[in-house]
């Protein structure tokens, strides 16, 4: 290589202008799923089901069996159901299927449908088997605030979320839409329309982690008066548009692209993390934590007193962790997970499309740097 020697205040300093080389033994990178969505961890299903007419949707997550999991919500305006049978020192540690939904309170009667649906097959907890006594579900399911988007909200006493949790159960399938579906079908995220996203990563041991998101935030996805991501520095590829990452600086003060009036629970950001490697559920809390940090990166401003930002993370148990260095194992996985779930976050918005009759901004339609 060649080199020059510099001296600065009497003390010789070597500088190398050659590009340094990958050491030999440098260790394995790990790299994007099969299909860079929550699919590529085996064991789950995706059901998506949406009403054109109230401009509205439920998302369902379906495990193959009952799967360990766990929730952190960071928003100041959540609204939740089931998420106290989540705690460790609880009885129920394993749930049947998450739900995420529109809908505001009355979107929380999709677990309803979904648990209804559950318990007709036989899926659920019981302490013991008696003759003509369905189990009872473990549905866990968090909501996003999409009612005043326009959409035909006049249902009197019968909102329809029950019958969408319903379908997106019949709807699910190892396959995973994108876009202006499901839960994130009438999303706004911060003035650019919202959706549902999804990315995967496969660490060099074999784990795998997936990301889905419902993005309907207070914040905003990109820079002010740019097309750019805030989530830039963790995009694989070209996944969403490929622009990079902005030179420009930002004030800590400029709010452009935000929701300009937001009220309590008129947003929220629901997520699910989900990892093929068996662990705990005070592991799965710790990587829920974590994966927080993916909104942060991906969202300005986030977790304020006006969204719901809840995160679950579950665990298919299809591959055994190593019992030595788990705590440093968990660590890596919630890194992880909280760049995975940034990238979810731009995917979604990215790809996201209109419903009949909407008519808000798209990120397509913004102006080209």
């Amino acid at each position: 290589m060649k080199r020059r020697h510099f001296f600065l205040s009497g003390l010789a300093t070597t500088a190398f202008f050659a590009r340094p080389r990958r050491p030999a033994h440098a260790a394995a990178q790990g790299h994007v799923g099969p299909t860079d969505t929550l699919m590529d961890v085996a064991g789950l299903q995706v059901g998506h089901a949406q009403d054109s007419i109230r401009r509205t949707g439920v998302t369902v997550i379906l495990p193959d069996s009952p799967a360990t999991a766990s929730v952190d919500v960071r928003g100041g305006g959540p609204g939740t159901r089931e998420t106290d049978a989540l705690n460790g020192w609880n009885l129920v540690h394993r749930i049947d299927a998450l739900t995420l939904s529109g809908g505001s309170v009355y979107g929380l009667a999709a677990a309803d449908g979904v648990a209804a649906l559950l318990g007709a097959k036989g899926r659920g907890f019981a302490m013991r088997k008696v003759a003509g006594v369905p189990p009872s579900p473990i549905v866990p399911s968090a909501i996003l605030y999409d009612l005043d988007n326009g959409g035909d909200k006049n249902w009197g006493e019968t909102p329809p979320y029950r019958a969408l949790g319903m379908q997106a159960v019949r709807s699910a399938s190892h396959s995973c839409a994108l876009g202006t579906v499901g839960a994130g079908y009438g999303a706004m995220a911060g003035s650019l329309k919202g959706g549902i996203g999804s990315a995967s990563w496969v660490t060099p041991q074999g784990y795998t982690i997936g990301a889905l998101v419902a993005t309907n935030s207070l914040g905003t996805v990109t820079l002010p008066h740019q097309r750019r991501f805030w989530a830039a520095p963790f995009e694989q590829g070209k996944e969403f548009g490929g622009l990079g990452i902005s030179t420009e600086t930002v004030p800590p003060d400029d709010w452009t692209g935000t929701k300009l009036d937001p009220a309590p629970r008129a947003n929220t950001t629901l997520a699910c993390i989900a990892l093929d490697i068996a662990l705990e559920q005070e592991e799965l809390k710790r990587i829920a934590m974590m994966a927080q940090d993916g909104l942060a990166r991906a969202i300005h401003p986030v977790h304020s007193p006006f969204d719901g930002d809840t995160i679950f993370a579950i665990s298919t148990a299809q591959k055994t962790a190593p019992q030595e260095g788990r705590a440093l194992l968990v660590t890596h996985l919630g890194s992880i997970a909280a760049d995975v779930l940034s990238r979810a976050v731009a995917r979604g918005v990215y790809l996201a499309s209109l419903p009949p009759g909407m008519n808000v901004p798209l990120w397509s339609t913004l102006p080209r740097d």
